[in-house]
């Protein structure tokens, strides 16, 4: 799923999708990803590949990505 997409774009093998919680702000210490500018810009790529969704504005990216409930919401058609 979505969980699973994101962590491994972040590389991040030491967390399973089960220890990700849908209501944490992943860019926060909370999510215990430990996220940076660079893994932003790859779950950015991510989005684009999986979702043709472009985020290019930064401000839009954080706006859009702040939790994975937020993000699967977003990537819902309406």
């Amino acid at each position: 799923g979505l969980k699973t997409m994101i962590l491994e774009a972040c590389d991040r093998d030491e967390l399973s999708a089960e220890e990700l919680a849908d209501d944490v702000e992943l860019f926060s210490e909370h999510s215990g990803l430990e996220l940076d500018s660079i893994d932003g810009l790859q779950i950015s790529m991510l989005l684009q590949r999986q979702f043709k969704l472009r985020l290019v504005d930064p401000k839009e990216f954080r706006r859009v990505v702040t939790t994975i409930n937020q993000l699967a919401d977003h990537l819902q058609p309406e």
